[in-house]
């Protein structure tokens, strides 16, 4: 099921959702919503229709009928492609659920993978592969690491990330939920290697042999991130590095679901997040990370160590088998 394809197969229901579209594009959403009512009682069961018909309601300000709309969209949507329980959980009528949301997130950056570039980094001026990538650098010449053996560039959309780190990387790795996104950057040469994964799967995967790993914009799509974290750690040779972004915020909440169906992240509740994960904070600073909606997204951008040592009774073992003191 493809979310860029939105015909219900009533040509009567679809002239009508054309309409309600002209006249969304044309400032008016609630009667976009109207006419969209319309084309739903010859479509029913039309899925994208009641996802068009929450969007123009939310649009027009009248919440609660758009979050009617999301839940009828939540039971025609096996697969979760157009992000319905995201939408009810960020307007506080529903739970988010766990981990990433597999279906709306691989659903957006398949329809989105052909005009990403020029719409992230042409209009929203989005920044953040430079920005980690120029943290890394500084920490490669405070560690004195002249290169990467092996990188693995998580979420890694068009390679921009990838782009930057392909010189300091012996054998760079991509790995994206987006099949679109993984055509994209393939046809770019910049990886050894690009795997149509979820994140925590990949990680899953390593053989624990990784030096550096890195999500720039990714994280903001999976929630907690403290499984993401104790995935990471095994994933990384001793001293290894992560570098990852998160959209910021500083309430008490460890995080929280936006109104864009990204997630943003509490400063210290993500500060202690990474010490409780065993790792060794080398960069933790805030930045803005482009704009959305005309306002700057203030976010947070990191680098950590995996520890050299692993810190446990066994490291007191002497050679003859006894505890030193």
């Amino acid at each position: 099921m493809s979310k860029a394809i939105y015909s219900s197969g009533d040509v009567f229901a679809d002239r009508r959702a054309d309409y309600a579209r002209q006249l969304d594009q044309s400032g008016d959403p609630a009667a976009a919503s109207e006419l969209m009512e319309q084309a739903l009682e010859l479509a029913p069961e039309w899925a994208a229709g009641w996802d068009l018909l929450g969007n123009y309601h939310e649009k027009a300000g009248n919440i609660s009928a758009a979050i009617g709309a999301w839940r009828r969209l939540e039971a025609l949507d096996d697969h979760g492609v157009f992000g319905a329980r995201l939408k009810l959980a960020a307007h506080n009528a529903g739970a988010a659920g766990q981990g990433t949301a597999v279906g709306y997130v691989e659903a957006l950056f398949d329809q989105y993978a052909a005009k990403f570039e020029q719409s992230l980094v042409g209009k929203l001026g989005y920044k953040v592969p430079e920005l980690l990538d120029d943290i890394v650098n500084q920490e490669m010449t405070r560690l004195g690491i002249e290169r990467f053996g092996r990188a693995i560039d998580l979420g890694c959309g068009t390679g921009l990330m990838g782009q930057r780190l392909r010189g300091k990387v012996d054998h760079l790795e991509g790995v994206d939920i987006s099949a679109a996104m993984i055509a994209e950057t393939a046809r770019k040469g910049i990886y050894d290697k690009l795997d149509k994964a979820e994140l925590v799967e990949a990680l899953n995967r390593c053989d624990r042999d990784t030096d550096l790993l890195t999500a720039a914009d990714v994280l903001i799509y999976c929630g907690a991130i403290e499984p993401v974290l104790s995935a990471m750690m095994p994933a990384l040779q001793p001293g290894g590095l992560v570098a990852f972004s998160l959209e910021a915020h500083d309430g008490p909440e460890a995080v929280f679901l936006r109104p864009s169906l990204r997630y943003a992240h509490g400063i210290e509740a993500t500060r202690m997040a990474l010490v409780a994960a065993g790792f060794s904070i080398l960069r933790y600073e805030t930045a803005e990370l482009r704009m959305d909606r005309g306002a700057p997204i203030i976010g947070i951008l990191v680098v950590a160590q995996k520890p050299q040592h692993s810190m446990t009774a066994a490291n007191d073992v002497g050679m003859d088998g006894d505890v030193a003191a």
